[in-house]
């Protein structure tokens, strides 16, 4: 009996490929398939929002406010070539994505800016955030200082 050697990359992308149509069979092809991760951060009185999206070209990204909201929306677009071969694994997620956030009342579009480099885009928000009081001690005032209550002593009952 000859000895045949198990291929884990082949086995994972087999597996992939039964859960991808799994998910597609239940649930439809989703709208936006490629979720971005995000750290929010305070600046001052900025907000900053940063969104990874290495790979996503800047002319496919759309930021919008609208409705008391800010949304980045675009695509991520899958540029390999079919002809190079069979994907073996695929964890790459290509495809539309949108987040949303909700910004605080008064908020306008011109208070929004936006820059990327190295696949991270940083949404800067200006004058958001109202500065932080610290704490501050409250004395309390009395009535005219301390009492002291008083007595006089009794005289002596008389017919003792």
């Amino acid at each position: 009996m000859p000895l045949m050697r198990w291929d884990p990359f082949t086995a994972l992308a087999r597996l992939d490929d039964e859960f991808d149509d799994l998910v597609r069979r239940s649930f439809g092809t989703a709208q936006y398939q490629y979720v971005p991760a995000v750290e929010m951060s305070t600046e001052g009185n900025d907000v900053v929002i940063t969104l990874e999206l290495p790979g996503v070209d800047v002319e496919d990204i759309d930021i919008e406010v609208a409705e008391g909201r800010l949304t980045i929306s675009g695509e991520r677009r899958d540029t390999r070539e079919e002809t190079k071969g069979k994907v073996l694994v695929r964890e790459l997620r290509y495809g539309g994505f949108r987040r949303t956030f909700q910004l605080p009342e008064g908020v306008t579009a011109e208070q929004v800016e936006a820059d990327a480099d190295k696949g991270l885009l940083r949404v800067r928000v200006k004058d958001v955030t109202k500065p932080v009081v610290p704490p501050r001690k409250i004395g309390i005032r009395s009535g005219g200082g301390p009492k002291t209550i008083e007595s006089q002593a009794s005289e002596k009952p008389s017919g003792t």
